[in-house]
């Protein structure tokens, strides 16, 4: 995000492969698109019927979402997508971060996105 104020845009899409968002400056769009189209590459060689769906997601499903005072409100259509209900959590991924479902993230993320969540949910009861 830009670091000298709160205003900007951001580029959400759909995970790759996790069912959360991902979130990144239109800058870093450039070097996302560049890594997909390799892998692309690389799995059309491998597995022909998957480059649709790959581009589909990559390509198909984001949206800009304006950052106003260091609140972004998600498209619907990209919080329909991840099923984003009431408690969203924010991890940063390098240059890009990830939204997800906090019930999703504890259902289904690793032992890490676990205890993140357990602990963001919990701390959401207690306040």
């Amino acid at each position: 995000m830009n670091r000298r104020g709160a205003g900007g845009t951001l580029l959400i899409g759909t995970h790759d492969s996790d069912p959360c968002l991902v979130a990144y400056e239109p800058a870093y769009a450039t070097i996302i698109h560049l890594d997909i189209e390799r892998r692309r590459i690389a799995e059309q060689a491998a597995a022909p019927h998957l480059h649709p769906a790959r581009a589909r997601r990559a390509f198909g499903f984001v949206e800009a979402a304006d950052v106003e005072s260091g609140a972004v409100t998600l498209p619907p259509l990209m919080r329909r997508r991840a099923r984003i209900g009431g408690n969203a959590l924010i991890l940063g991924t390098g240059g890009t971060f990830e939204i997800w479902d906090a019930a999703i993230a504890l259902e289904k993320g690793d032992a890490d996105l676990r205890e993140l969540a357990a602990f963001h949910l919990d701390t959401k009861l207690a306040a």
